[in-house]
This record gives structure tokens, C-alpha cells and sequence, in this order.
């Protein structure tokens, strides 16, 4: 799940130059309207991994648990974002018309070397800036691209000397989470998304950072979220907890919390719990325990975030402890999003059916640096 915010589209207004030509004012309800995720849908891979520009926000989400040669971990983010701006172009047969803004952010662990980084970007659709295919995964913002070639899933980004190129290839089939295929969250109607992953990604490539003469190159897995809809967060959400896990028995877990203001999560929040085939199961929040054992404060927004965490799901007899790679990985997007924000790799340890088992994997941290509520 990701968010954005009035403020991200002010920037993105000013940063694509949009303020030296006048935006028409958006359709009115009567001549659009976008579509909202309300029943199940039929599902065409990897057709589907393309863009659904009838719903008004997607975004194309890629982490990563890798390794050196060395054993020395690294973990990597990169996200597409596509905001609708109007349901039709001005005139469909200029590529200057705008429709949709993207955005994207891009991140590198460094576990061994205590060392964050990251970047983003915004551009409005138009030759050559960014922009995402319908009938399959091909998206870019300027030069950083996710785009199925084949079998694989290739990534590539570049801010300065850092860099990654990635090979990503499916182990399991795509997965399609929420009950009966609609990912609920809140209760009203539309109130949801349309939210697909797939959860194991053997990954292979290089990453590149400042001060080293050659690429490194890298192993591991990596785990790719794919979500849309029209109407998502309610003025009383003020963000979500979402976790993302490959366990070491083969299975892979999912789940995300909306909090609220009250600090209880919303009832509609949920999980899935993915077999070492690729089968997944609905998990409903009364199914899942989430606890908060420890925090970080962000010396950089001053936020507090959990820092390590148990998660216990009885009906999968699995009990988990998580905990963080490096503590500092927090996202601070005013050129893009807007949206301050904690995602990083963990890491943690635990049982299943009775037998020790690890796990390595990604949380994502919204709201506590600000409310997210009703933002989009």
C-alpha cells in the first residue's frame, strides 16, 4: 500500500513544469468517474501485471533480500506510482496531454556497511518521461524501469553512482489477496483495491555504490506488490503497518495493519499466507497477532517507529520475532509522494508446526510521521 498526498501533487505540478501551462479543470462526475474495486474480478497473468488507468491510483512495488559473495546482505526498494489526474486526456492525440503523474523512489541497504540510501522521482506522462503499458509490466519514470522481458522481471535504476540492475524469476504463480479477490480496506463501498503479488522472485545482478570501482554482484529473493483502486484510506486511518516475509519452510506470509486513531487496527485489515507452491490463503485480522516490541526514533523527522516485532499466526502454527537490518531506513519524499515514511528489510527467527525456522523479508511503516488519513 502506498499513499499520496495533496502536497505530492503540488510538487508534481511545479517539478514537471506544469506551472508554465494551465491545467484544465478535471471532468466533472457526470462525464467520469473511476472505477472502484466493489466485486471480484477475473484475473489474466501476466496481462494483469500491466496498468489499470480506469482506477484512479497503482503502484508497482519491488523489495529485495540479497547477499554478496561474502554473505554480506543488502536490501533494495523500487516503486512506481501512477496518480490520475483526469479520466481523459485534454486531447487523446497529443503526448503532451496530461492524464496521470508518476512518481517513483528508490532504495539501497547496505546491513554490513550501516548505510541507507535513496532517491525519488516525479514526471507527468509525455515522450520519453514516464509511463506504463496495459497489457503488461512496462513501467519507467524518466531512466528507472520495471519491464517483463521474457520470463523475467528486469530493474533498473540509477541516481549518481548508485545502482541496480536486477533479474528477477518467478518460483511461485501470482497470488491475489483479500476475501474473494477484493483487498478490503474500511467499510464503506469502493473502500478497497485490487491487490496481487508475487511473493518469491529469485533474483539475480549487481548493485553499485559510490566509491567502489566495480559493481557487486547479488543473490537472492525479492517480492513484487501490485495494487489498485479509486478509494482507499478513511479520515480516520492515520496509516498501516505492512509486512512482507519469506520464511526459511518455504511458505511466505503477508499482512498489513491499518491503524487507527484510536490505535486499534481497522477490522477490514488482513493478511495471506502463501504455501511453498504458490497457493495463498485469506487470513482475516482476527487470525493474526501483531505485537510491538521495541521502537527507533528518526533523527531526521523525528518520528517513532517500531523496531521489532512478534507476529503469531495459530492457524499456520507459526510464532515470529522480526527485527530491522539496519534501524535507520526512513524515506522522506518531498520531491515526490510527500509521504515520510519507514520501509526496510528485517530479518527474524521463530517456529512453525513446532520446527525453528528464519525469515527474511520487508516492513512497511505509514502514518507515524504524519496522518495519512483521507489523503487519497
Amino acid at each position: 500500500m502506498k499513499p499520496r498526498s495533496p502536497y505530492a501533487v503540488f510538487c508534481a505540478l511545479f517539478f514537471c513544469g506544469l506551472s508554465l501551462c494551465p491545467v484544465p479543470a478535471a471532468p466533472s462526475a457526470d462525464s467520469w468517474q473511476w472505477r472502484e474495486a466493489l466485486a471480484p474480478r477475473t484475473w489474466r497473468f501476466p496481462h494483469d501485471h500491466g496498468a489499470h488507468p480506469e482506477y484512479r491510483t497503482e503502484w508497482w512495488y519491488f523489495t529485495g533480500n540479497l547477499a554478496d559473495a561474502k554473505d554480506n546482505r543488502y536490501g533494495y526498494e523500487l516503486t512506481f506510482f501512477r496518480q490520475g489526474i483526469r479520466g481523459r486526456p485534454a486531447d487523446p492525440q497529443s503526448p503532451w496531454s496530461l492524464r496521470d503523474l508518476y512518481f517513483a523512489h528508490f532504495t539501497v541497504t547496505d546491513a554490513a556497511g550501516k548505510r541507507f540510501f535513496m532517491d525519488e522521482r516525479t514526471s507527468r506522462t509525455g515522450p520519453g518521461l514516464a509511463g506504463a503499458a496495459s497489457g503488461g509490466l512496462d513501467v519507467h519514470v524518466l531512466d528507472w524501469s520495471a519491464k517483463q522481458e521474457g520470463k523475467e522481471i528486469c530493474l533498473r535504476a540509477r541516481s549518481g553512482r548508485e545502482e541496480i540492475s536486477l533479474a528477477l524469476t518467478p518460483a511461485k504463480p501470482p497470488v491475489v489477496h483479500g476475501e474473494k479477490g477484493v483487498s478490503r480496506k474500511g467499510p464503506s463501498p469502493g473502500q478497497a483495491s485490487y491487490y496481487d503479488s508475487c511473493t518469491d522472485l529469485r533474483t539475480t545482478g549487481f548493485v553499485r555504490q559510490p566509491g567502489q570501482a566495480d559493481p557487486i554482484s547479488l543473490g537472492g529473493v525479492s517480492w513484487f506488490d501490485h495494487e489498485f483502486g479509486s478509494n482507499q484510506l478513511a479520515p480516520d486511518q492515520v496509516g498501516w503497518d505492512w509486512l512482507g516475509l519469506h520464511l526459511s519452510d518455504g511458505r511466505d506470509l503477508m499482512f498489513y495493519g491499518l491503524r487507527r486513531i484510536d490505535g486499534t487496527f481497522e477490522p477490514a485489515s488482513s493478511g495471506t499466507m502463501v504455501d511453498a507452491a504458490g497457493k495463498g490463503r485469506y487470513l482475516p485480522l482476527s487470525s493474526v497477532a501483531l505485537r510491538v516490541l521495541d521502537h527507533w526514533r528518526s533523527p531526521k523527522s523525528g518520528a517513532s517507529y517500531p523496531s521489532r516485532w512478534r507476529i503469531v499466526v495459530p492457524s499456520s502454527r507459526l510464532d515470529l520475532e522480526l527485527r530491522p537490518i539496519l534501524a535507520d531506513q526512513e524515506l522522506l519524499t518531498a520531491g515526490s509522494t510527500g509521504v515520510t515514511y519507514w520501509e526496510g528489510g528485517v530479518e527474524g527467527r521463530g517456529t512453525s508446526e513446532g520446527h525453528p525456522i528464519t525469515c527474511t523479508g520487508y516492513v512497511e511503516l505509514t502514518g507515524y510521521a504524519a496522518r495519512l488519513g483521507g489523503l487519497f
